[in-house]
């Protein structure tokens, strides 16, 4: 065994630390929170490290390594103080003046900076602040309109406002008290079989009591007892009052209460429940003893009274008012309304309240109604214009109550003297004076209220009425040139209605003369001022104001003459509101404003005929032939007329004319089809050949070829027909169905649908062309197919009216017809086709209203679809009023359809040539199914 020691036991070296050369000078244990013991001072860290140097022979280091700082070096930058500036920036206390003055021009500059940007920096935050509060608004924002309109309230208003009811918990307590009415319980099994037996005898023999003879009638009480008491608990559920209650077959009935809530409700009138009205009692009755000057309170208490059938107690409270509240008008107004049952009370406090308030005109008004008289009433109003000669209702008082005209007149003069801002006043005595004084009246208007443009239209009506209407225009623009200088003009809107009340009173020249001055008024000549006036007029037509709208179709021409769009709309006002020589008088100043027109020609050649001038209506055609030669639509209305007019070789020769010298195809259209009606189809077939021969790709000209042949029976003629037409022109997806129509006529169903496949190929996406499709299949028996074509159709036509017509009304069951047709609704928004499928959806629903509103809707969509016509008036044929029918069918006289397969294949028949509209209406019902 070695003689050293164990190393754990050997003493330290000298200066030892531990953990030094880990850069640890302290540690923290479990038992010890803190270091373990303080680290050796700076002094001994020198010495040791200048210790050890002296044993390697090197220079003694600093403490760590670095160089030692110099004691001025010590305090790092950062600690700095930033107001003790040292080096460059370090002057002391030397803050001379031109310190002072540099401070003031970087002051002065900064300031102007700012100033330069402050306009726009706060336009800029004020936008964005507004923006904020549009955006975000707050409570008080939303209703500061309300709050501001609420100075406005009278006191009588305010004493009618309603008390805040008690809401706090009202529908918890609500609730509660439901369920507690409809709280039940379950009956025990005992109590109802107890109570069936209740009443019957015993007829068997216990086996526990000895003989069989005792019977236990403290059972039996007991169970009458308790069926008894679950027959009160049940009656006793219902409410009190006039409510009731059932239990099984019996009913319960509170006699006595009903009674009593019957007599409170007579003697309220039945407007509010007693327990309001004591609530409210209490609360008003609060507020009068808090304010004993507070009129409007005893207002509403002595009110509540009234109502509740207590009118001594109403008296004794707005008596009490008068006395605490005597400047309060309301309270003096009420206390005369509850007293005039006894006439010499009210006139007592009325004039009572007058002394307290002679200035109050509504008292004063009050007074004047109690009086009985003529003369009392006068006498007291001149009274009252003693004390307030500036009221005008006082005056106009006073000169109603007069009859004599003479007087009338001096009161006039007396009250525009004392009122002199009055336009009703001044107004008024205009009127009531001959025409020469009122003439100097208004002028003297004119002078004392410069800003009224009442005054100026009442002097444009005075000269109106003098005759002189020819001096209405120029008084009008006096008018706008002095409201103008005064900075009074109104609204072109408000000149408008003005112009309109004109109309209403019989005043047309004026209303005219307001138009003409007016109605340009702030509109620039950059505006669309054409469409604005169009719907000025078109808004007073709809207010019934047609000498308004006529004053500014007029005005609209005079600025726009050329525009046919105004003529239009000037002819039609005089032909739905005017007459007839006033809209042929129209017509004529449009054709000679505009005489290459070709609309305005037409619309003038039709209304002459329809008035029943014939003659005038060949020599308007004639003049339009003039203006427009080689038109064909005035050489196709020319035949129209002619053949209306039964002048068949006149209509031919007319087409004659036109095959010569305006030679379109739709003239040798026009020429065969008459041709046809009359039924000459030689010469209609002949006419289509050579318009076949100019025009080889008019599609009409090849379908109308193939109906002559069907006519005529000869089928083959009329496919080969069609089927030239759709190689000359397989962009006609009429001719692909007339073609395979024919085919299926002659049994060739496989040709008919090769036909309409190779017509789709030609025109994708044509719904005439898929509905012909699924329809052959549908009409083969083949509904599958159908189905799954109208699947592929619906898919390329989504929106197709006609195709979603075919799918619900013959592809659909019954029961599915109606969510088939909301879901096209929904895909397709405004179709006539669809309306009417909805109306007969409802008419087999028997739903005849409904059916009768979707069949209107369909007719007004499209009053040129014929079909929703036909489907009407079959609806009305079962259904419908000979009055109903009788507008229905006029209506669709007046429109006029030409649309829809029914309806065209009727008109469109030579058999039915010259027929009226009622026997079309006929035949094409007799095809609907």
């Amino acid at each position: 065994m070695s003689g050293r020691r164990d190393f754990l036991s050997m003493p330290a070296p000298e200066n030892y630390v531990a953990g030094l050369g880990r850069g640890a000078t302290g540690f923290t244990t479990r038992s010890d929170l803190g270091p373990a013991r303080e680290g050796p001072s700076e002094e001994q860290m020198k010495e040791m490290l200048a210790k050890r140097a002296a044993q390697l022979g090197q220079a003694a280091p600093s403490a760590y390594g670095a160089v030692e700082r110099k004691e001025e070096d010590e305090e790092e930058d950062r600690f700095q103080d930033p107001d003790n500036e040292v080096g460059l920036f370090s002057s002391g206390m030397n803050y001379d003046k031109d310190d002072d003055e540099a401070d003031r021009v970087y002051q002065d500059i900064d300031e102007r900076m700012d100033k330069r940007r402050r306009a726009r920096r706060e336009a800029r935050e004020q936008k964005e602040r507004e923006e904020y509060e549009r955006n975000n608004p707050k409570i008080q924002l939303q209703f500061a309109d309300l709050k501001r309109s609420l100075s406005s309230l009278s006191e009588e208003e305010w004493a009618a406002l309603p008390e805040v009811g008690d809401m706090t918990g009202k529908a918890k307590r609500a609730r509660e008290a439901r369920m507690a009415n409809n709280r039940h319980y379950a009956v025990p099994d005992s109590v109802l079989s107890a109570a069936s037996q209740q009443g019957q005898l015993e007829t068997s023999i216990s086996s526990e009591s000895g003989d069989g003879t005792m019977t236990n009638f403290a059972s039996i009480g007991a169970a009458q007892q308790s069926a008894l008491q679950v027959r009160l608990d049940s009656a006793a559920q219902g409410n009190a009052g006039t409510q009731t209650s059932v239990s099984g077959t019996a009913t319960s009935v509170d006699v006595k209460g009903y009674m009593t809530a019957l007599d409170k409700t007579q003697a309220m009138g039945a407007e509010a429940p007693v327990e309001d009205i004591k609530r409210a009692r209490v609360l008003l009755e609060s507020a009068v003893k808090t304010n004993v000057h507070n009129g409007p309170g005893y207002v509403a208490l002595c009110r509540l009274e009234e109502l509740a059938g207590k009118l001594h107690t109403a008296k004794k409270v707005i008596q009490q008012g008068c006395e605490m509240c005597p400047r309060s008008i309301v309270v003096w107004e009420e206390a005369i309304r509850i007293n005039r049952d006894i006439l010499h009370n009210a006139k007592v406090i009325a004039a009572n309240g007058i002394k307290q308030n002679p200035k109050a005109i509504k008292l004063w008004i009050a007074a004047i109604d109690l009086e009985q008289t003529v003369a009392a009433r006068k006498k007291v109003t001149r009274q009252a214009l003693d004390h307030n000669p500036q009221s005008v209702e006082l005056w106009k008082i006073l000169i109603n109550d007069t009859e004599d005209i003479k007087d009338v007149t001096m009161l006039f003069a007396k009250a525009t003297e004392t009122v002199k801002l009055s336009e009703e006043l001044w107004v008024s005595y205009a009127r009531v004076c001959d025409p020469e004084h009122a003439q100097q009246i208004l002028n003297a208007a004119r002078k004392a209220i410069p800003t009224s443009w009442a005054i100026w239209v009442q002097a444009c009506r005075l000269q109106e009425q003098l005759g002189r209407s020819d001096l209405c225009d120029k008084v009008m623009e006096r008018a706008v040139k002095a409201l103008i200088k005064e900075n009074a003009m109104l609204k072109r809107e408000e000149w408008i209605t003005q112009a309109e009340i004109c109309d209403e009173e019989g005043a047309i020249a004026t209303a005219g003369s307001i138009i003409k001055a007016t109605i340009g008024w702030g509109l620039d000549e950059d505006d669309e001022r054409r469409d604005t006036w169009l719907q000025d007029a078109k808004d007073s037509i709809a207010r019934g104001r047609f000498e308004t709208a006529r004053a500014v179709l007029g005005h609209a021409i005079s600025i726009f003459p050329l525009s046919t769009t105004v003529w239009h709309a000037a002819a039609e006002l005089e032909k739905r509101h005017g007459t007839v020589d006033l809209l042929l008088n129209m017509l004529e100043r449009a054709v000679n404003a505009c005489p290459k027109s070709e609309s305005l020609w037409l619309s003038y050649a039709r209304e002459m005929w329809q008035a029943g001038k014939p003659a005038e209506a060949r020599q308007v055609i004639a003049r339009s032939f003039q203006q427009l030669p080689g038109n064909e639509n005035l050489y196709t209305r020319a035949v129209d007329f002619e053949v209306d007019a039964n002048e068949f070789d006149q209509a031919r020769t007319f087409l004659k004319i036109a095959r010569e010298s305006a030679a379109t195809d739709r003239i040798f259209i026009k020429s065969a089809a008459l041709e046809r009606q009359l039924g000459d189809m030689d010469a209609a077939l002949d006419l289509v050949n050579r318009g076949l021969q100019t025009w080889p790709g008019s599609w009409k000209l090849h379908s109308m070829k193939g109906q002559i042949y069907e006519s005529m029976s000869k089928l083959k003629e009329a496919q080969e027909a069609y089927s030239v037409g759709t190689r000359a022109n397989s962009k006609a997806p009429t001719l692909f169905i007339l073609l395979s129509r024919i085919q299926e006529k002659t049994g060739a169903v496989v040709k008919a649908r090769s036909t309409l496949d190779r017509g789709r190929a030609q025109n994708p996406k044509n719904p005439e062309l898929l509905c012909e499709a699924v329809r052959l299949e549908r009409r083969a028996g083949n509904l599958p197919a159908a189905n799954k074509l109208m699947a592929g159709a619906l898919q390329e036509c989504p929106h197709s009216g006609l195709l979603w017509a075919e799918k619900i009304m013959n592809l659909e069951s019954r029961t599915q017809r109606k969510p088939r047709a909301l879901e096209a609704i929904k895909k397709v928004e405004n179709d006539p086709q669809l309306f009417v499928v909805v109306a007969r959806i409802f008419w087999a629903e028997r739903r005849l209203d409904k059916a009768s509103t979707w069949f209107t809707k369909a007719v007004v969509l499209d009053s040129d679809y014929g079909d929703g016509w036909v489907y009407f008036m079959k609806f009305l044929e079962q259904h419908g009023t000979e009055e109903k029918k009788a507008e229905v069918l006029s209506k669709a006289a007046m429109a006029e359809p030409k649309h829809g397969e029914i309806w065209q294949s009727v008109i469109k028949d030579p058999k039915n040539f010259r027929k009226s509209t009622e026997e079309l209406m006929k035949i094409a019902i007799s095809k609907t199914e």
